[in-house]
């Protein structure tokens, strides 16, 4: 590895997102009794979601539309593109049922808000500018996979009557379920606010962001602990899957940014968020539309797998990926 891609693995290691979670991590292992409450882990889900939208908003109205609107259809084509390709490597590579496959792909198609904002962070603390509303990416490519999901999930199951069912479920959870409400909800009140909304609620919405955040992946810490005695059931497919699926994505994601015009720190969001995998809002939809998939397969890979890769090496190392990319 460069001296570069070391510098950017130290930053992240040692930044209080990436210690929190591996305290949470740690807590797991030895089995504490550390667990937060349930009214207060989804608080704080409600916090994050808010502040990144409301922020992204603004960023948004400050930047225009007109700069906004190209990026921002690209992740959404990527987001919906995901799990498609995603699918046949879960079916035939990873021999999974087609409904597990499809609920798997679904999970690697939508995003993680953590995993961006852990990104985020990083880009700051590394002094790498960005575009302020890249947080309008993670609006957008939440749902579409969610959706596609379901579609190739009951098509696989094949029961009749259901899929007109499943799909106006899948539609109401990608728009109305609570992750999408919230990110697209305070994104469109930023945006109509501005600068002057920021101004007034930057004591809540900015100053604690990191402290809360710093709490928020100390519980994923435990939950993703918990779960590490689950990647002998997912099994050695699942682990390599877990690993190598999101750096693909990630190049794809990164290629498709400087397609579009982003900077290098916007590329390396596109990338982060490509790379990611929901463990919110995909599980809600799946255990709503495809009841029939293990939910032991695919939130264990997202959660207990790609997320502390991403966390830990795969954030820093797209980063290094785009300075090589933009020659930087």
């Amino acid at each position: 590895m460069s001296l570069d891609l070391l510098e950017a693995i130290r930053i992240n290691l040692l930044a209080p997102p990436a210690l929190f979670f591996a305290l949470g991590v740690a807590a797991a292992l030895v089995r504490s009794d550390l667990k937060f409450p349930e009214a207060l882990y989804t608080a704080m889900t409600i916090y994050l979601l808010v502040a990144i939208g409301f922020k992204g908003g603004v960023s948004m109205e400050e930047a225009g539309l007109g700069v906004v609107w190209l990026p921002a259809l690209a992740a959404l084509t990527l987001g919906a593109l995901i799990p498609l390709w995603t699918y046949p490597v879960l079916r035939h590579l990873g021999k999974l049922p087609a409904v597990d496959a499809a609920s798997a792909a679904a999970h690697y198609g939508s995003v993680s808000a953590v995993t961006f904002t852990v990104a985020v962070n990083f880009l700051r603390d590394a002094g790498q500018p960005f575009e302020p509303y890249a947080a309008a990416f993670l609006a957008v490519m939440e749902s579409p996979a969610i959706i596609v999901g379901i579609i190739m999930g009951k098509i696989a199951v094949r029961q009749k009557g259901s899929l007109r069912s499943s799909l106006r479920h899948a539609l109401h959870e990608a728009i109305f379920g609570r992750s999408v409400l919230l990110l697209v909800g305070s994104l469109a009140i930023g945006f109509l606010c501005g600068k002057r909304g920021m101004e007034a609620t930057a004591g809540f919405f900015v100053t604690p962001f990191q402290g809360i955040l710093a709490l928020f992946l100390l519980e994923l810490g435990t939950v993703a602990g918990r779960r590490l005695g689950e990647l002998r059931t997912v099994g050695l497919f699942l682990l390599a899957f877990g690993v190598l699926m999101p750096v693909i994505h990630a190049m794809v994601g990164l290629a498709l940014g400087a397609a579009v015009g982003l900077s290098m720190g916007g590329a390396t969001l596109l990338a982060v968020l490509a790379a990611s995998a929901s463990y919110i809002a995909a599980p809600a939809a799946m255990r709503l539309s495809l009841s029939e998939a293990n939910p032991t397969l695919s939130l264990t890979s997202a959660l207990a797998i790609t997320f502390p890769f991403n966390v830990i090496l795969g954030i820093p190392m797209y980063f290094a990926a785009a300075r090589w990319w933009f020659g930087g």
